[in-house]
């Protein structure tokens, strides 16, 4: 809706330009002034046609003043020095707003174009960790902002089951006297198990050609016992991995395995493929100098076996086959192997992904125990969270009862976990800091007690969205300042949209969770002349709020 002002405002000016006999060749531009004295939109156009003009700006303001139409949704255009300055008429605006807003706002009518959204992928010899959370918490948000925007997105996590990682741990199995424990989530016990057995690699380095060959065994499919021991142990580690992710409100569509590219024969039509443009020294490899990159891209061992890179290759083959566009979540230490990739896959004829980079994300360090000793797990993390919000919760609301306080505990801590990763763009490094993230007034939590305030107000009134409202008259500048905020809500999805990033919708749910606080204590609601509007802008208000967190996967309690 906001965009509708914007889009108003601009048209009103090149009309009284034009019927000036004024040419612009530049993209008409309107802002919000700094001070609400000054309007809602100004532009700065006097000054782009200064130039040509060769007129004082100020000048040309009053020109295009006598000739400019003011929009109905404005109930003025005005002069404020050089710059041409738009007030919303409140009366009209307000209905537009609040009548567009319901259950699913926001929601975009479907593009008609599927997106294959990779994320996560964390090699499954362990429990996810502190270095895999962004990555999850990026993709996910991301995905369902995709799907508000129109698109049909596929969330897919690539298994690495014949990674060197899972042929320790199923070498371990095989050589000493462990085996996989189920007393503990499963996933916790294989990453100990992969520890150790590193350890005793570590110890005599002469051990390493047996896992080679394990590797060599299990891609040849030669041990149909030994198959279906890598199978259980990657299955038995991604059981506890989606556990993982559901607590933390991530999911995925599909769970591709590597090594179904091996055996479908798609390994093998990438190297047929790439023939003509490899090298052997020793090992098969793809020479990029000529484009470039100074490292060249290996395809197999020297025993013949395929790697990560080859197999990877023939995984966005088949993805660019299946959809209009590809989106891969990486670290930014992956970008020389994007390049590598982008290069094999332009070379066989198929489109490169698109990747959002993120950096990495750590703790202070004595801020938590990592408590096992090998790492800082994302069970440790939400545990940790959920605990802090407990006894924060417990100080604030000694009513409550245990139930009640551990599941409201459970949706800040998540809550509070997600949206400090999702307000930053995935460039910035990020130290997590328990006190910001977990702040009542300043982190996610704010932003849920503003939903929370709206669903008590609206329940202690009896609130009936059916009641017909038939003045939309705005007598407060904070309900206006509110309108104004529920309106950009739109377009703050579309520009999440076609930037890849998700930081500025949970800057925008901050916002708006501010404007509505600011609203809660300047009006009274109940028992005015102005109440039934008045509730319209808390459901309004909530069902935004609601919405914003919906798009970063985080829960809103009703009660806090």
């Amino acid at each position: 809706m906001y965009r509708l002002l914007e889009k108003e405002a601009v048209e009103s000016i090149e009309n009284a330009i034009k019927s000036l006999g004024y040419r612009i060749g530049e993209e008409i531009k309107v802002k919000e002034p700094p001070n609400a004295e000054l309007g809602d939109l100004a532009s700065t156009v006097s000054f782009q046609l200064a130039k040509d003009l060769k007129k004082p700006p100020i000048e040309i303001t009053k020109e295009i003043l006598k000739v400019i139409k003011t929009p109905e949704v404005f109930k003025s255009v005005e002069m404020k020095g050089p710059y041409i300055n738009f007030f919303i008429n409140y009366d009209i605006f307000s209905k537009m707003v609040l009548k567009s807003i319901g259950e699913n706002h926001g929601q975009f009518e479907g593009k008609g174009k599927k997106i294959i959204l990779e994320h996560t992928s964390a090699n499954p010899n362990g429990p996810l960790h502190i270095g895999h959370i962004r990555n999850s918490i990026i993709g996910d948000s991301l995905g369902r902002v995709l799907k508000t925007g129109g698109y049909n997105v596929e969330t897919q996590y690539y298994v690495n089951d014949m990674g060197r990682q899972i042929a320790i741990i199923v070498w371990g199995l095989l050589n000493f006297d462990l085996k996989i424990e189920e007393k503990e989530k499963v996933d916790h016990e294989i990453g100990k198990i992969y520890f150790q057995i590193n350890e005793k690699l570590r110890q005599d380095e002469g051990l390493k050609p047996q896992i080679d060959m394990l590797l060599k065994k299990y891609e040849n499919g030669e041990d149909k016992k030994l198959a279906d021991l890598f199978e259980y142990v990657v299955s038995k580690c991604l059981e506890g991995i989606k556990a993982t992710s559901k607590r933390l409100n991530v999911s995925h569509d599909d769970y591709v395995w590597e090594s179904k590219f091996v055996k479908d024969g798609k390994v093998k039509m990438v190297l047929d493929d790439l023939d003509k443009y490899t090298e052997i020294n020793e090992v098969l490899y793809l020479p990029l100098d000529k484009y470039g990159i100074e490292k060249e891209l290996i395809l197999t061992r020297s025993d013949g076996t395929s790697l990560y890179s080859t197999r990877d290759l023939a995984y966005h083959l088949e993805k660019s086959e299946n959809c209009d566009e590809m989106i891969d979540v990486l670290g930014s230490d992956h970008k020389l192997a994007i390049d590598q990739l982008s290069v094999a896959l332009k070379l066989l004829g198929a489109e490169s992904p698109e990747v959002i980079f993120y950096e990495f994300i750590t703790l202070p360090e004595g801020s938590m125990s990592t408590r096992r000793g090998v790492f800082i797990s994302v069970d440790d993390l939400m545990d940790e969270a959920i605990e802090r919000a407990y006894l924060e919760i417990k100080k604030r609301r000694e009513d409550l009862e245990e139930e009640s306080a551990m599941k409201i505990a459970e949706d800040i801590g998540i809550g509070a976990i997600r949206y400090f990763i999702a307000r930053l763009s995935p460039e910035k490094h990020i130290v997590f800091k328990w006190d910001e993230a977990l702040s009542f007034e300043r982190g996610c939590a704010s932003i849920q007690y503003a939903h929370a305030r709206a669903c008590k107000l609206l329940e202690k009134a009896g609130f009936n969205e059916e009641k017909y409202i038939e003045n939309y008259f705005l007598s407060h500048s904070s309900e206006k300042e509110l309108v104004k905020m529920l309106s950009r809500f739109t377009s703050v999805i579309e520009e999440s949209v076609q930037i890849r990033r998700v930081h500025n919708i949970a800057q925008y749910a901050m916002d708006l969770a501010g404007t509505f606080n600011r609203f809660y204590k300047s009006v009274p609601v109940i028992g005015t002349e102005d109440e039934a509007l008045r509730l319209l802008l808390v459901n309004k208000s909530r069902i935004t709020i609601l919405n914003c967190l919906q798009l970063l996967g985080i829960k809103a309690p009703e009660s806090m």
